[in-house]
């Protein structure tokens, strides 16, 4: 029983697109790899936990203060809301002057609340810093890929879009398909294949973008009909990246498609409209919806 529970509390969920995936027995505990967990908590998790350890911190050093025998001036019957006031200011090193440490013990403790202010304020400064650097691309994804016939023969369609309307330069596509197999031997895999794409690569990506790949002999997706997606248990990922020339930076995306999301003959919305004095309007409303090839 023991050890049953101590396998579970080492378990984790991991989710690749629709998939989710119990990773067990190889857990990294929360310092070790405290970088990366700020990194990727969401803004309000990220802000709760800098308050916590604000209030945390205040709190123990404020009742390092009240333990001491009058550390600090001008504290009324060594009241401990004082002490912590006192502390808020030490540590974020704002310093308003009614209250300083007027013995050893408290020059002390202010000593070492000083270093951990500066400290502590450094590295919160980077970690926002390095949350509001990063890059992302901001790409929309059609909610199902389409399979129809294009130019005589089946294709696999994915639009996508850029939401900022900026350009993305020299952006590159690559689409793969993950899917469950049973080797010669026997053994049941789940193997992933690149899927060639009639053109993988974009000079400027500011607007629109429709992805086609040629299901043909040489394809992963031969011969694979809804049935048969569902019994190999087929996912879709594609993978865009390309310059980002306001941001200055490399940015990628990523969007995963389950098999139940394929929509067969089916082909996209038609989303531009010529306008009055040879303008062209896209209609961003109908992105998503498909019609009948």
């Amino acid at each position: 029983m023991s050890s049953l529970k101590d396998r579970m509390s080492k378990s984790s969920v991991v989710r690749l697109g629709d998939r989710e995936i119990v990773a067990d027995g190889l857990r990294l505990s929360f310092w070790a790899d405290v970088s990366h967990r700020c990194m990727t908590a969401s803004w309000p998790s990220f802000i709760a936990g800098a308050m916590t350890i604000f209030v945390v911190f205040n709190a123990g050093f404020g009742l390092l203060y009240w333990f001491g025998n009058d550390p600090v001036s001008n504290v009324r019957h060594s009241d401990y809301l004082d002490y912590l006031y006192f502390s808020i200011e030490t540590l974020s090193t704002a310093g308003y002057g009614d209250m300083h440490p007027q013995t050893h013990y408290g020059h002390f403790v202010s000593a070492v609340e000083l270093f951990t202010g500066i400290f502590s304020m450094s590295v919160m400064t980077g970690l926002i810093f390095a949350r509001f650097s990063r890059p992302s691309a901001r790409l929309l994804f059609a909610n199902n890929p389409v399979i129809s016939v294009r130019e005589g023969k089946p294709t696999l369609m994915v639009r996508l879009a850029n939401e900022r309307h900026n350009i993305i330069g020299n952006a590159t596509a690559r689409l793969w398909v993950l899917k469950n197999i049973v080797s010669a031997d026997g053994e049941s895999l789940r193997r992933f294949s690149e899927l060639s794409l009639e053109k993988n690569e974009h000079p400027a990506l500011a607007l629109t973008w429709t992805l086609y790949h040629t299901i043909d002999e040489t394809s992963a997706l031969y011969d694979l009909d809804a049935d048969g997606m569902k019994a190999a248990s087929v996912t879709l990922v594609v993978v865009v990246s390309g310059y980002d020339v306001v941001a200055a930076q490399t940015v990628h995306a990523r969007q995963t498609y389950d098999h139940t999301k394929f929509r067969f003959g089916q082909r996209y919305a038609d989303i531009l409209d010529e306008m009055e004095g040879g303008r062209v309007r896209i209609d961003y409303g109908r992105f998503h919806d498909t019609v009948d090839a």
